[in-house]
C-alpha cells in the first residue's frame, strides 16, 4: 500500500503554496500549533478544510477528486485498516508525525471516501495549564478509586484533560496504569508509574474484552477511551466500585445530562441498580467546552464540575432526583465552598469578568442563559 500511495507524493495543487502531499498537510498543524488548528477534513468535491480556532477554513485550491482523496488518505492507513474500511465502510486509526499524534476517522459517503483528521500534541500539557476553575484536579490525582468522567461535544478537549491528569498521576505515584483506546491518542511516557496502552482492533478486540482482561492485569488506574454501550458502562462502573481509579468520556453537555445519558443506556428495570452503582462509584463529572478567546488567538476551556464527595449528591443520584443536581452545584459554588463544584454558567461569567472571553460569546455557550445572567450580576 505504501508503494502504491506514498505519503510524500505531491498530489494536491494549492493556489499559492505549490503542490502538497498529505505530509505537507499534516505538517501545517505543527507549523500553526495543534491548539489552534485542530482538524483537517478531506472530502471529494471540496478543497481540504482545516478547523482553525473552531471555524472551518478551506485551503485555496481546486476541489478534491476521488483519486486525489485516495492518494491523500490511503497512505495514513495500514493494509489491515484499509481492508476494514472496504468491509465496514469506516475505520478509526492513528498516525504519528513529528511532535504530533493524529487521530483519524476514514469513512465512505455519497461522494466517495472522506477523512476527519484530528491533531494531538505528543507533549501532554501540564494539568495547571488546562484551565480548571478550581484545584479539583489535585484531589483527583490523589484518589485511589472512583469514576472520573470528562464529557463534552467532539473537539471539546476531553482527551487532553484526561491525558494531563493521568500524566500527573504517573509523575507523582508509583502505580500501574492501563488504558483501552480507540485509537490511542496521547502517548504516555513511563515515569514513576508503569503504563500500558491498548488500541481497539490492534491490541484488543473491544472495550469489553479489554476490561475483562484488565481485571487480571493488576491495574491501579484505568482509562476507558469511551463508554459506548451498556456492557462497557457496567464493567467501567464495576471497576470503579472494586478499588480502581477509572477515567472515561461521554458526549454530553453537562453533569446532569451525563447521569441521565448513562441511565438511558439501560432498561428501566435496571435503573435502580445503576443509580446505586453511580452514587457509590462516581467521583467527579467534568463537562467542558472550548470557547474562543476574546483576542481571537485560540480557545480556552470552560468547565462544569460535579464533585460527588458529599452525601447530598450521592443521595440525589440514588433516589433518581437527577434534576436537583444542578441546584447542588449552584449552592456549593457560592460563598467559597470547599466542595469544589462549578456550574458552566459561573465559570463562563468568571472568564468574562477576567476579560478572557467576550460576553456575547459566553452567552452562546451557556447551558442556561438565565443562570448565566444571574452569575454575571454577582461579584
Amino acid at each position: 500500500m505504501s508503494e502504491q500511495y506514498p505519503a510524500s507524493a505531491k498530489v494536491y495543487s494549492t493556489e499559492n503554496l505549490g503542490k502538497w502531499s498529505i505530509l505537507d498537510m499534516l505538517a501545517y498543524f505543527e507549523e500553526k500549533g495543534a491548539m489552534r488548528v485542530s482538524d483537517l477534513h478531506i472530502k471529494v468535491g471540496v478543497p481540504p478544510v482545516y478547523r482553525i480556532d473552531g471555524e472551518l477554513v478551506k485551503l485555496k485550491g481546486p476541489a478534491i477528486t476521488e483519486e486525489i482523496a485516495k492518494q491523500l488518505i490511503y497512505p495514513l492507513l495500514s493494509d489491515e485498516n484499509l481492508s476494514r474500511l472496504q468491509s465496514l465502510y469506516s475505520v478509526d486509526s492513528s498516525y504519528r508525525l513529528g511532535s504530533l499524534q493524529f487521530r483519524i476517522n476514514v469513512f465512505k459517503e455519497n461522494d466517495g471516501i472522506c477523512a476527519a483528521i484530528r491533531a494531538l500534541s505528543m507533549n501532554i500539557p501540564k494539568v495547571e495549564t488546562i484551565g480548571f476553575p478550581n484545584n479539583i484536579w489535585e484531589d483527583i490525582i490523589d484518589r485511589k478509586q472512583g469514576l472520573v468522567l470528562v464529557t463534552g461535544i467532539t473537539g471539546a478537549g476531553k482527551s487532553t484533560t484526561i491525558a494531563s491528569l493521568i500524566d500527573r498521576i504517573s509523575e507523582k505515584h508509583a502505580c500501574r496504569i492501563i488504558s483501552i483506546e480507540d485509537p490511542i491518542e496521547y502517548i504516555y511516557p513511563q515515569k514513576k508509574s508503569v503504563t500500558s496502552q491498548r488500541e481497539i482492533g490492534k491490541d484488543v478486540k473491544s472495550f469489553v474484552d479489554g476490561l475483562r482482561a484488565m481485571m487480571r492485569e493488576d491495574p491501579d488506574v484505568i482509562f476507558v477511551g469511551e463508554m459506548r454501550d451498556p456492557e462497557t458502562i457496567a464493567m467501567t462502573l464495576m471497576a470503579a466500585e472494586t478499588g480502581h481509579l477509572v477515567f472515561s468520556t461521554l458526549h454530553t453537555r453537562d453533569a446532569t445530562g451525563t447521569v441521565t445519558r448513562i441511565l438511558d443506556y439501560f432498561p428501566s428495570e435496571r435503573h435502580d441498580e445503576v443509580r446505586n452503582q453511580l452514587s457509590l462509584g462516581l467521583a467527579c463529572i467534568i463537562s467542558q467546552k472550548l470557547i474562543p478567546k476574546k483576542d481571537g488567538k485560540g480557545r480556552l476551556v470552560a468547565m462544569e464540575i460535579l464533585n460527588n464527595k458529599n452525601y447530598a449528591c450521592a443521595n440525589l443520584i440514588r433516589l433518581g432526583k437527577i434534576e436537583q443536581l444542578y441546584s447542588q452545584m449552584q449552592t456549593k459554588t457560592k460563598g467559597g465552598s470547599d466542595e469544589k463544584m462549578m456550574t458552566m454558567e459561573k465559570h463562563l461569567s468568571m472568564l468574562v469578568k477576567q476579560d478572557k472571553i467576550d460576553l456575547l460569546e459566553a452567552q452562546k455557550w451557556a447551558n442556561n442563559i438565565t443562570t448565566f445572567i444571574d452569575a454575571m450580576k454577582r461579584d
